[in-house]
């Protein structure tokens, strides 16, 4: 795989760090998470368990190693930077100044392994006013302006379902950062310290809306281009309860659409910004359920598809030919499982270790 022979030290708790890595362990990357004694991951204990520990931890965490260290104590410490020697990515979670406080900023990483790649993901960044605040995805959403956009047009804003700062900030674009760094240390340089954070992600990832507002375009709640605001692009509720979801903003499309519907007449009125024509296409999709409506529009190329239930997305025949949704068996390390395997690597024997894990250490 890609990230074979690649070993990278975790010391992030819950969803954005832990998706990061499992981004790297996919690619073939040895991850070690590096937790503290006792507890670990606080993700660990989040509901729901199965066989005592959280499913959600499980999804993010397959395949790999678990080493527990106490970085409070100046052995932890000592431990830690041992493992730093031979590492190629260490990845932290905290908030701004507390490595350098534990005495494992990056001026002293940087020193034990001129190669390593450090990445820190925080909320708000290393420097400006908000660099030390707490938060959590809502927040980041909330001032990157993504979260007022999202709701329905006069409504208040609504929670995205999907934590998008947390897994597309502080987690696919710092793996992604990663890899950049990883292949400029390949070629010859030397290590370097990513400054990761999710709010700028969030910012990033709203570079089409930034750029139509600047342009003077209107944009807000529910009355975006793709928010809803053209018949041609919406979603619509069908008799009995269901919804469909109608993306046809090429005009070959949405005359396939009007054909699908028998209405014709509607072509015109794929980018009317008028109310009533929104209301032409509520009225039409009402009469049929979601079941009809997709047996009618099965036959055309018209980008429609009815919006599917959880309990309904792994029998879809797409899905299920990529096999995206099917059953794993890759292990998930329980806490401290691999202690005496990697700190064995480190110079640690049976009997320190044993000394190590009384006094708390490991």
């Amino acid at each position: 795989m890609p990230l074979t022979g690649i070993r990278v030290l975790d010391l992030t708790r819950l969803l954005p760090g832990a998706y990061c890595t499992q981004l790297l362990a996919d690619m073939g990357a040895e991850v070690v998470k590096v937790e503290e004694p006792g507890s670990g991951d606080y993700m660990r204990w989040t509901p729901p368990l199965v066989d005592g520990q959280s499913v959600m931890f499980n999804a993010i965490n397959r395949r790999k190693k678990s080493v527990t260290l106490n970085l409070k104590s100046e052995e932890g410490r000592q431990l830690l930077l041992g493992l730093v020697e031979n590492a190629d990515v260490l990845v932290e979670g905290n908030r701004p100044g507390v490595m350098d406080r534990l005495g494992l900023g990056w001026p002293v990483l940087h020193a034990r392994n001129p190669r390593l790649v450090m990445c820190s993901i925080t909320g708000y960044g290393q420097d400006g006013p908000f660099a030390a605040r707490a938060g959590h995805d809502l927040n980041y959403m909330a001032t990157a302006g993504a979260l007022g956009l999202n709701g329905e047009r006069g409504g208040p804003p609504l929670p995205l379902s999907v934590q998008v700062a947390d897994i597309g900030g502080g987690g696919l674009q710092p793996a992604v950062a990663i890899l950049g760094a990883l292949v400029a240390v390949q070629r010859g340089g030397e290590g370097r310290w990513i400054d990761s954070s999710m709010t700028d992600g969030a910012v990033g990832w709203l570079a089409l809306v930034f750029a139509a507002h600047a342009a003077g375009e209107r944009v807000a709640r529910g009355d975006q281009r793709l928010a809803g605001r053209y018949p041609c692009y919406r979603v619509y509720e069908c008799r009995g309860g269901g919804y469909y979801s109608v993306a046809a903003l090429e005009p070959k499309f949405w005359t396939a659409v009007c054909e699908a519907l028998a209405r014709p007449d509607l072509a015109d009125l794929q980018y009317s910004e008028d109310l009533d024509a929104q209301k032409q296409l509520e009225k039409i999709f009402a009469t049929k359920t979601r079941d009809e409506w997709q047996e009618v529009l099965a036959g055309f190329d018209a980008c429609c598809e009815p919006v599917l239930d959880l309990d309904e997305v792994a029998l879809h025949p797409q899905i299920a030919a990529r096999g995206v949704l099917a059953p794993r068996t890759d292990p998930v390390p329980l806490l401290g499982e691999h202690s005496a395997e990697i700190l064995a690597a480190a110079g640690v024997d049976a009997a320190r270790l044993a000394d190590l894990r009384k006094r708390g250490i490991t």
